[in-house]
């Protein structure tokens, strides 16, 4: 990171926060509201330091990992006991190692899912590669029976 943007007189807006990390005012505003970050006033403007800013980055890390936002808070809080970060980072440990496993077991399930999904495509193209093989290679709009749109009167044939 620039060292202009941890000088303690920085300040960010809004607008400048959104665009650096790709984020909307209203996420911003979110945030706020549930006490991760707080920005000064300067009447109506919201003026973010540096802390904001740092804060942000590691609340859209912790999103991106998928980590809970009251995870992040007690993460983000633990930087105040003033033990040179010795306990928040031993917090962020646990926590992101149990992310890890968390992640690891979605991971065999997805892999399991696409397993069966992978060999339910393998039994239904050879159905209708014996059956109807012309309907392999076509849209799904294509294949699709139209329904009767509300009032229209089916036919008996």
């Amino acid at each position: 990171m620039p060292t202009e943007l941890r000088s303690p007189a920085r300040t960010f807006t809004i607008r400048q926060l959104c665009q650096e990390f790709d984020c909307t005012a209203r996420a911003l505003r979110f945030y706020e509201d549930k006490g991760l970050i707080s920005p000064e006033r300067d009447g109506m403007n919201r003026v973010y330091s540096y802390k904001d800013r740092a804060r942000l980055q590691l609340i859209l890390r912790g999103k991106r990992v998928g980590l809970a936002l009251s995870e992040i808070g007690e993460i983000l809080d633990l930087y105040e006991l003033g033990d040179g970060g010795a306990t928040q980072n031993a917090i962020s440990l646990a926590k992101f190692r149990d992310r890890i496993q968390a992640l690891e077991s979605q991971r065999l399930d997805i892999d399991l899912a696409v397993g069966v999904l992978k060999e339910a495509c393998s039994r239904l193209e050879d159905h209708l590669r014996s059956t109807r093989p012309e309907l392999l290679e076509q849209p799904v709009e294509a294949i699709r029976p139209r329904r009767p749109r509300p009032g229209e009167m089916r036919r008996a044939g």
